[in-house]
């Protein structure tokens, strides 16, 4: 789309926003816009060829750690078909693997699912798990219909590419961040007082130590998401691996956030994550305490909440383990930087019958 299309459409949405864009809806328009969003029409593949790498392309591991989990999970529930849902699968090349280390028994009773919203990365997907049995499905909610409410759920990096809040904060108290398009179609930041739902005193409470001109970053529309598809949710797992830490540990040192861009495999920080509109991934860390507390909301469970080399050590034999140069198994490597949050609702003895 030519540039003065893109400048008007831009200008459309500082209108319906009352003159101040917030960051929150300038990342949801510049990932998810039908025909202008990264994910939606611009992403050509995750990996090597793509603008970034994820942890399931670098580590060769990752795939077997979730496939145990899946299998012991489904034998300590008992059930005699194991409804799976991965969340934004990629490229699916983290599917192929967790697939292929299934044992043969155990896949014979797995019903994989994977909900996918943006095309290309489903086409993707298709081309890459041709022949594996994957069906795909258009949510959550429906994978859950399908399994009556059963379901082991899992996502690699997916909490990270939902539209996040920004909150700086100044001598008159945490406000929102917002932008503004000028007429010669520049940008610039500026600070207004946090849009409604007005977010809860007590989470700024947490970092009341933090210096002014600190910002913070909330993932609001990942917890909206979750309270979607919650209700339909009576049995099973929900394993949450991305990068981030705890809240306390999150802004460490970190006075601008860890609000970032990835273009061609470069990191973007600063002004430059509003170029290239549409053309390159927007992202932050998450608060796993977020995620943590907005589960007890939902009345689930926390199972437990290590780092990816914890994880991957727990269910990767050690004699293999022992052979391998990943470096997410290497200390004070990416192995810490990622996390994994399991994750379980209140029990229910529902039978499972696949509905086809």
């Amino acid at each position: 789309m030519a540039s003065h299309d893109l400048l008007r459409f831009l200008q459309g949405v500082q209108e319906d926003c009352g003159g101040v864009i917030p960051f929150v809806r300038f990342m949801k328009e510049a990932l998810y816009h039908p025909t202008l969003g990264y994910y939606s029409s611009q992403i050509h593949d995750v990996g090597s060829a793509g603008d970034f790498s994820t942890s399931a392309t670098l580590d060769p591991l990752l795939g077997e750690a979730i496939a145990k989990w899946i299998i012991a999970r489904g034998q300590e529930k008992g059930w005699e078909r194991i409804p799976v849902i991965e969340v934004g699968a990629g490229s699916g090349l983290l599917a192929r693997s967790v697939l292929r280390h299934l044992d043969w028994k155990t896949r014979w009773h797995i019903d994989y699912m994977i909900c996918e919203t943006s095309p290309i990365l489903r086409s993707r997907q298709q081309k890459n798990l041709r022949w594996r049995g994957v069906r795909w499905i258009d949510s959550v909610q429906k994978g859950l219909e399908k399994s009556r409410g059963r379901a082991l759920i899992f996502s690699n990096e997916l909490v990270d590419a939902f539209p996040c809040r920004v909150f700086q904060k100044t001598k008159e108290g945490w406000q929102e961040l917002g932008i503004i398009l000028h007429p010669d179609g520049s940008l610039s930041e500026t600070t207004f007082p946090p849009m409604a739902p007005l977010p809860p005193d007590s989470w700024f409470t947490q970092f009341a130590d933090l210096p002014d001109g600190q910002r913070l970053e909330r993932h609001d529309s990942y917890r909206e998401w979750l309270g979607v598809w919650s209700p339909f949710w009576k049995e099973g797992f929900l394993l949450t691996i991305d990068y981030g830490d705890a809240a306390q540990k999150l802004y460490s040192s970190r006075l601008s956030g860890s609000l970032r861009g990835y273009w061609k495999h470069e990191r973007i920080t600063g002004s430059q994550i509003y170029a290239r509109f549409g053309k390159q991934d927007l992202t932050a860390d998450v608060n796993f305490s977020d995620l943590i507390a907005w589960g007890q909301t939902l009345g689930w469970l926390e199972a437990s909440f290590a780092k990816q080399r914890e994880f991957l050590s727990q269910w990767i034999s050690p004699k293999k383990l022992s052979g391998s140069c990943s470096r997410f198994l290497i200390p004070g490597d990416a192995g810490d930087a990622f996390k994994v949050l399991e994750q379980s609702p209140s029990s229910h003895t529902t039978p499972y019958t696949l509905n086809t």
